[in-house]
């Protein structure tokens, strides 16, 4: 079934998915197992205790990974090895610092693996929500610019809560790319105000080159 087929109208003509970011049947993707095992002995040779999931127990990785999969590759991707980190929930969420460090060894990880293969590094997640802060998510965006994560790690524990927490990811990707020579150039910002009250999502899009 296409996107098309699956797609209601809205009363101004424009194309609705209901499904968001998910299939509309099930998918499997390609894993690259390869490199996530070498990710999985690095990462522990440097102090992070992670786990791995050798079958995903739900239906789907959620919209951050459908994202990637769906609407940046066309349901055509390359094989992947989707890292979750738990922002959101309490009381065990990992500090900015933790994230910049895992980020470094996950990068560690890549720069060691022993194969010709190109490996790309993607973050996904959103800026600050459930309410806007336009402010606290340019000083994050010209920090990842400037390759200042020593900003980045100090900021308070608190401005990361709800769906701000996202923005981890970005940080986890920074440290990833922190010691490539890579810099970040943003490519877009757009604050989606829903309401008056300056709730909504903010959305940034940006490269590492």
């Amino acid at each position: 079934m296409s996107e098309h087929e699956i797609a209601s109208h809205r009363s101004d003509g424009r194309l609705i998915d209901p499904l968001g970011y998910h299939p509309a049947s099930e998918v499997r993707y390609p894993v690259a197992a390869p490199l996530a095992k070498h990710i999985v002995r690095s990462a522990l040779q440097d102090g992070f205790d992670v786990a791995v999931s050798m079958q995903q127990p739900e239906t789907n990785l959620g919209h951050a990974y459908g994202f990637i999969y769906r609407r940046i590759l066309r349901d055509r991707p390359i094989p992947f090895v989707p890292i979750l980190v738990n922002t959101f929930y309490e009381p065990n969420q990992p500090t900015t610092r933790r994230c910049l460090d895992f980020g470094r060894a996950i990068g560690r990880a890549i720069k060691s693996w022993p194969s010709s293969a190109r490996v790309a590094v993607c973050g996904s997640g959103g800026l600050s929500h459930f309410v806007i802060d336009e402010e606290f998510d340019h000083l994050v965006l010209t920090a990842l610019a400037n390759n200042d994560l020593e900003t980045l790690a100090n900021q308070s524990f608190n401005l990361f809560q709800s769906g701000t927490s996202e923005i981890k990811y970005w940080l986890i990707a920074a440290g990833a790319l922190a010691e490539t020579g890579l810099r970040m150039t943003l490519l877009d910002y757009v604050p989606c105000y829903r309401t008056e009250g300056g709730t909504g999502n903010a959305m940034g899009f940006a490269v590492w080159q």
